[in-house]
């Protein structure tokens, strides 16, 4: 048995994270196709790449460099780990991209790093040869998967243009050998597997991103229900999670069907032991957000607001930094841009983009400093030695593909509490 993965807390020191680089499928991306492909814009494909390096860079200078864990890498080395379960993908892959026979024997014969990189991308560049589509919400590793105790929970997208990143999600938790154990131990609740986890008898699909899983501590997982989160999923995956006692309550947030608010990351992230950032519209002021708290027990209770939940529930001392400062039209601008948006590393050091000098002032009204990720790293300041410290990510084009340093990171391993 290994122990390499367990996550019980949104804020307890990171050790281990997937992160997906930018490939260059982006850069294929037409404005006619971009709503198709859940893509907001037209990105410029060497400043992203730029700008999540220096992501990364700052992810490794905390967590250490075989700590941060990149797709293309993980599936190379799955593939080299585990033929069969290699076929099974390419089997999966060619009937749901379609492709005619000499396509898969393409892929079929590709050495592993250049079918990698095609898996990701659809490009193969030797041939220069489009096999399938771009997945570019693969950057949003967070929506993969969940890391919940000691289990992971595989996701299940609700727009098939996501339906390859499913894929390449189970090949790696099946076939990688850091995660194969996860199977064997039965500690993979795959919510693709039809058998468990069935459509309802109304025919409501399972449909659940981890954009809308926010795990706050052993006792508490909170659920969006938002556009991409169907009630079927919820209540299913909470019938679940209770039988394995992985947690004791479930509470369903609902978030406003809009763009603006895909998921309930994109409304409140927790950054110390009683500090989040927050939209004040829908957090406080509870504007389409009733929470509905489910308990093992079978008993229920209700909330008007999430403050009013995080008060009564967690800690009377919870307070929450309001994105925009909590003015108009501050906070619906940098909401936008991703200003709740917060990967934590440890309890009062996280990351955010830098694009958001309103909340950068409420930040520094909470008693944080802000340090921006280029002299974090010119400096080569000790992480060690940081406090109370909100480090700014350079965003001008990770940005405009809606969604923050929380979105694009997939915890794996962080400390117990």
């Amino acid at each position: 048995m290994k122990s390499g993965i367990f996550v019980n807390s949104e804020i307890n020191k990171l050790q281990k994270v997937i992160v997906h680089s930018p490939d260059e499928g982006i850069d294929r991306i037409s404005p006619k196709r971009a709503t198709e492909l859940l893509f907001d814009d037209i990105v410029h494909l060497p400043t992203m790449r730029k700008e999540h390096q220096v992501f990364q860079k700052v992810l490794e200078k905390f967590l250490g460099e075989k700590n941060v864990l990149e797709t293309q890498r993980l599936i190379k080395e799955a593939l080299d780990a585990d033929e069969k379960i290699k076929g099974e993908l390419l089997e999966l892959i060619k009937d749901f991209e379609e492709l005619p026979k000499s396509s898969y024997a393409l892929l079929c014969n590709m050495d592993h790093s250049s079918l990698a990189e095609v898996l990701i991308s659809g490009y193969y560049k030797s041939d220069d040869h489009i096999l399938f589509d771009p997945i570019p919400n693969f950057i949003f590793t967070r929506d993969i998967a969940l890391t919940i105790q000691d289990h992971v929970v595989i996701t299940k997208a609700s727009k098939s243009v996501r339906h390859r990143e499913n894929l390449l999600t189970r090949f790696i938790l099946h076939a990688h050998p850091d995660f194969s154990y996860l199977a064997k131990e039965n500690k993979l609740i795959n919510l693709n597997t039809v058998d468990e986890f069935p459509p309802s008898k109304k025919g409501e699909p399972i449909s659940i991103e981890g954009g809308d899983l926010m795990l706050l501590n052993e006792d508490y997982l909170l659920i969006g229900s938002s556009e991409r989160t169907t009630d079927h999923a919820l209540q299913t995956l909470k019938k679940v999670l209770f039988e394995k006692g992985l947690t004791k309550n479930i509470v369903e947030v609902d978030v406003p069907k809009e763009r603006s608010f895909m998921h309930i990351d994109t409304l409140f992230t927790q950054i110390n032991q009683h500090h989040f950032v927050g939209f004040k519209p829908i957090v406080k002021d509870g504007l389409g957000s009733y929470v509905t708290v489910y308990r093992k027990s079978g008993s229920m209770v209700e909330y008007p607001s999430v403050m009013e939940f995080m008060h009564d529930e967690i800690s009377p001392q919870i307070e929450f930094i309001w994105t925009g400062n909590g003015e108009s039209p501050y906070q619906e601008r940098e909401q936008w841009t991703d200003g709740c948006n917060l990967l934590t590393l440890r309890p009062g050091i996280a990351l955010t983009y830098d694009r958001n000098p309103v909340t950068e002032i409420a930040f520094k009204n909470a008693g944080y400093q802000i340090l921006h990720a280029n002299d974090f790293l010119a400096k080569n300041v000790d992480p060690d030695l940081l406090h109370n410290t909100i480090i700014t990510l350079p965003s001008s084009e990770l940005s405009r593909a809606r969604g923050g340093p929380h979105c694009m990171s997939c915890p794996v391993l962080r400390n117990k509490s």
